[in-house]
């Protein structure tokens, strides 16, 4: 999976820099104004170099493009930074290395866990090609005197001891950037689903109203039209277009009782129900009325030979199948294979598999899939997935839709098992 920089933690990194440098220097100036020594002009530059490095990553970051590739050079610079002041204050003798563990911690929080042990491993790196560099006197001591003449046993240690506080401070905050990062994904998802469910509750209140303000005037037209055609007993244009008339009346009736099952689906209530039976009433009454071509559409499944029973309202679960099947076949218009299956254990619970040869989902209708009003076929209403989510929901289950385009659809519903307790407590309360 590639890397992603969110533009906001960019810069959360660059303000996070810009306050441990400000902090260093005002660290700096204390320490020089109550020892009377002052710092050399070089750590001066190296402040102003972070500084002036923040303006070019903030205009960077105004820039908006390429924020991995900025985060990865902010990181690289950085480290090479305080490489250089680790090296003017003589940090091996000073513990000034303390300042690559800043490194780390931004590159767990902004980029990656990769990007936190790569932060590690270059640190150790800088600081380890440092520390033997000054020791064997390939690189030239700073300050002679600061530095002294520590055994190489110190040494050693200082080296091995930072070495492991790098890849300690990786280990941990990689674990839990890991945890925050799915904790994010949390939020973000339960943000979702709550616009998500203030769209139900709209669109509940929408086909209520809808439902009792037509829904009456609409039986009088279509019973009154009727009564019209008996008496005219002919076959003209008038009697067709009364036809016409009774038909789209009964469309816009079938309607209005899909939103009343959306916004206000039947009691909830622990019958037991044979679930094989119920779907193989629901695809027989598909086939009765034409939206199941049984020559073009091959149906299997083990919904017929396992006896699969359940607790709760039959008509909930012919909504759910009705809705399921419907949308699988729409799926394919030129005909393919209809998968009904039930998977049940005591671990999983009970799971309804219904997967078709259809022509899949994009991105953009699996995102959509159970909002209200939005359909992925043009004659669509988008009400039937969000009424089988809710159902689902309301039996406290998970819906898992697996597509992609021109590969098909698998829908997984995952149901959990009834208590018997929960059985008696309902019975006795109905």
């Amino acid at each position: 999976m590639a890397e992603t920089v969110e533009k906001k933690d960019l810069l959360r990194y660059i303000l996070f820099r810009l306050l441990i440098i400000t902090c260093i220097l005002i660290a700096a100036l204390i320490i020089q104004y109550s020892t009377g020594n002052p710092f050399p002009p070089v750590f001066l530059y190296a402040i102003a170099g972070f500084y002036g490095l923040s303006l070019i990553y903030y205009l960077l970051y105004l820039w908006g493009k390429w924020l991995t590739g900025q985060a990865y050079l902010q990181l690289i610079m950085d480290l090479l930074l305080i490489t250089f002041l680790v090296y003017i204050s003589e940090g091996v003798t000073t513990s000034t290395y303390f300042l690559y563990i800043f490194a780390i911690i931004a590159a767990s929080l902004v980029i990656s866990v990769k990007a936190t042990y790569l932060a590690a491993a270059l640190s150790a790196v800088l600081f380890g090609v440092l520390v033997d560099g000054t020791y064997f006197g390939f690189i030239p001591h700073f300050n002679k005197e600061v530095a002294g003449n520590p055994p190489f046993g110190t040494v050693l240690f200082n080296l091995i001891l930072a070495w492991a506080i790098f890849f300690a401070v990786a280990f941990f905050m990689s674990y839990l950037s890991k945890n925050l990062r799915k904790t994010r994904q949390a939020l973000a998802q339960a943000q979702k689903e709550l616009i998500l469910r203030e769209r139900l509750a709209e669109a509940g209140r929408l086909s209520a109203t809808l439902a009792h303000e037509i829904r009456n005037p609409l039986a009088s037209i279509s019973s009154a039209v009727q009564m019209l055609k008996a008496e005219m007993n002919g076959n003209g244009e008038r009697a067709r277009l009364m036809e016409i008339i009774v038909r789209e009346s009964n469309r816009v009736s079938q309607l209005l009782e899909q939103f009343l099952d959306f916004s206000a689906p039947s009691k909830k209530m622990f019958t037991e129900i044979d679930l094989g039976m119920l779907l193989h009433e629901t695809l027989e009454m598909l086939r009765s009325g034409g939206d199941l071509d049984g020559e073009k559409i091959r149906v299997e499944g083990n919904y017929l030979v396992r006896k699969i029973t359940y607790y709760g309202n039959p008509n909930h679960f012919k909504q759910i199948f009705w809705n399921l099947v419907k949308n699988a076949v729409k799926a394919m218009p030129e005909g393919g294979r209809l998968s009904l299956n039930f998977y049940n254990s005591k671990r999983d619970g009970l799971k309804i598999v219904v997967s078709d040869t259809g022509r899949g989902m994009s991105e953009k209708d699996k995102e959509n899939l159970f909002v209200p009003f939005y359909s992925g076929f043009g004659e669509g209403r988008g009400l039937g997935l969000a009424t089988v989510k809710r159902l689902v929901e309301d039996y406290g289950g998970k819906i898992q839709v697996n597509s992609e385009e021109g590969r098909g659809t698998e829908i997984i519903i995952t149901l959990p098992l009834i208590d018997e307790k929960v059985i008696r407590a309902n019975q006795q309360i109905n």
